[in-house]
């Protein structure tokens, strides 16, 4: 069964970047029918998509455009690099693997890791 784990949350100033990374237990983010992605969830609200990579293509949520990049160095990392964080940025920030086609049944999300930004 494919796991995620995030790292990389933390306390931080309005201003300053952080890098989240998403490690699975095997190499699916090399694969091309799975996507990939992350979401936060602010105290209060609903989840809300951040960055998402399907098929090669990247969507990126108005909030967050020109200050996020999603990326990954291989098939087992995904990063969410953060940069002039903002205090509504603070949420917990989750990554999913969600497949297409021959692995549309996996559909997984990570623990969680707490992002705040201070004003």
């Amino acid at each position: 069964q494919v796991q995620l784990v995030e790292s990389g949350g933390g306390l931080v100033q309005a201003g300053e970047s952080l890098r989240l990374s998403c490690a699975a237990s095997g190499n699916i983010f090399a694969i091309n029918v799975i996507d990939y992605g992350w979401y936060r969830q602010a105290p209060g609200k609903q989840r809300e998509l951040v960055a998402t990579t399907s098929g090669g293509t990247t969507n990126y949520a108005d909030s967050v455009k020109g200050r996020f990049t999603i990326s990954r160095d291989n098939g087992k990392t995904v990063y969410l690099q953060m940069n002039s964080l903002k205090p509504e940025d603070t949420a917990v920030y989750y990554c999913n693997a969600n497949g297409r086609q021959s692995w549309r049944g996996l559909n997984v999300w990570g623990q969680g890791t707490q992002v705040t930004v201070s004003s």
